[in-house]
């Protein structure tokens, strides 16, 4: 451990009296599971990893996903697979090696809400969906489900289309937040950027993160590498130090929320003419016992211009046609608008894959581009690592001074707090 009496580190007005250095593998900004996915994955690998979050964990794209952990072949429904399916087809399989105790990854003991997602069709689209299924395309990825197999939800005989189930898993967001962060505990910190800067040299690279805590200290944070897993946060922190690669792009959703008292969770797509879903329903048990069923798909991307009362209506009417046999009268409708942020693509299209590049010296930029390629965002960033050849180090002592930085808490999920009862 260095100290210097009268640091010059002071970007917050709190006065930093001593100064003390750190020195460890790898700092992750950003603290949603991607940021805290790579963590888990570096520290068993080896190396000293510290992750720092300037909010709660999981805020912002994490806390706000529906769960799904999908092998793309919604993607496919276009009749071929593409560059994004065939990135994510093992993804499922690979979550529940974790989930069991088995993968790269521990997440033992998270719920997981649905074995299965489901896919149906209104009747006008069921013989295309069904001959698409039937193909090669889709083998081994998705079974038709008989009648005496439905969710709860299509027990009646007004439903008249074909539902089949996917390989795909609904989890628990914000236990899959807790369980990453708890497998790190010791390794995740609060960081006030009031209070923090990146310091650069004088070849733009980043040579410390400083930090002036309330108690009159600065800490000068050194590392091999610095990763940006911030989301949105990631177009800032590259503007701080002058790094106008890689862009980023953003694409909006405003998704609808439906809480209603109706027992009947669902995990399922509604498919229409386009290839992309014409609803996606995921379904969250609130603390008060109510479902609510967490509205996206076209719904939520063509959605996103419109005022809030008349895509509750839109919502309204959707799942008028499609549930007529359900009563949503005394419901409470709310919406939450989202950035999806992601590396830019030309025409802002969607993403094919999870996304890590260096941007420059020792910084790297990522996006997991959707909560199923975090694993793949993991594996992505640590082959740059070794192709800079940068190997796991040995434990700084001084790390414990780290302690007395506080350390953020989990983000809690918008099904809690967008409704009043």
């Amino acid at each position: 451990m260095t100290q210097t009496v009268k640091t010059d580190i002071d970007t917050s007005g709190i006065t930093a009296d001593v100064t003390t250095d750190v020195t460890t593998d790898i700092v992750i900004i950003g603290g949603g599971i991607a940021g805290l996915w790579l963590l888990n994955r570096l520290q068993r690998a080896g190396y000293q990893a510290l992750l720092f979050e300037q909010g709660e964990l999981g805020g912002g794209q994490s806390i706000a996903s529906q769960g799904m952990i999908h092998g793309g072949i919604k993607y496919a429904l276009g009749g071929m697979l593409t560059g994004a399916s065939e990135a994510i087809a093992d993804m499922p399989a690979h979550w529940r090696q974790c989930l069991a105790g088995n993968g790269d990854v521990d997440l033992s003991d998270v719920p997981v809400l649905s074995e299965n997602f489901y896919i149906w069709s209104t009747q006008s689209i069921g013989s295309r969906l069904g001959s698409f299924f039937a193909s090669k395309l889709s083998r081994g990825r998705v079974e038709a489900v008989a009648p005496n197999a439905r969710p709860t939800v299509f027990n009646n005989n007004q439903f008249s289309g074909k539902l089949y189930s996917l390989v795909d898993l609904v989890l628990d967001v914000p236990a899959v937040i807790a369980k990453l962060a708890k497998n790190c505990a010791g390794s995740i910190f609060s960081i006030d950027w009031q209070h923090s800067q990146l310091q650069r040299s004088e070849d733009g690279a980043v040579t410390h993160l400083n930090i002036a805590t309330a108690q009159g200290v600065a800490l000068r944070i050194a590392a091999k590498q610095f990763v940006f897993t911030a989301g949105e946060g990631n177009e800032q922190l590259l503007a701080s130090l002058n790094k106008q690669q890689p862009a980023m792009q953003r694409r909006p959703l405003k998704q609808v929320l439906v809480k209603h008292p109706l027992d009947l969770p669902l995990y399922a797509h509604c498919m229409g003419s386009n290839p992309s879903p014409r609803l996606t329903v995921s379904s969250h048990r609130c603390s008060d016992g109510q479902w609510v069923w967490y509205l996206g798909g076209d719904l939520a991307t063509e959605g996103v211009a419109s005022a809030d009362q008349a895509l509750i209506g839109k919502a309204q009417s959707e799942l008028a046609a499609l549930f007529p046999w359900l009563d949503f009268g005394d419901s409470q409708w709310a919406t939450l608008t989202i950035d999806r942020a992601e590396p830019k693509q030309r025409g802002i299209l969607k993403p094919d894959r999870a996304f890590a590049q260096s941007a420059g010296d020792n910084i790297i930029a990522a996006w997991p581009t959707k909560l199923t390629l975090s694993p793949h965002l993991a594996d992505e960033v640590l082959a740059l690592l070794q192709g800079a050849g940068i190997n796991p180090g040995q434990a700084d002592a001084t790390a414990a001074m780290l302690r007395q930085l506080p350390t953020p808490t989990i983000a809690s999920p918008c099904w809690e707090t967008l409704f009043t009862r």
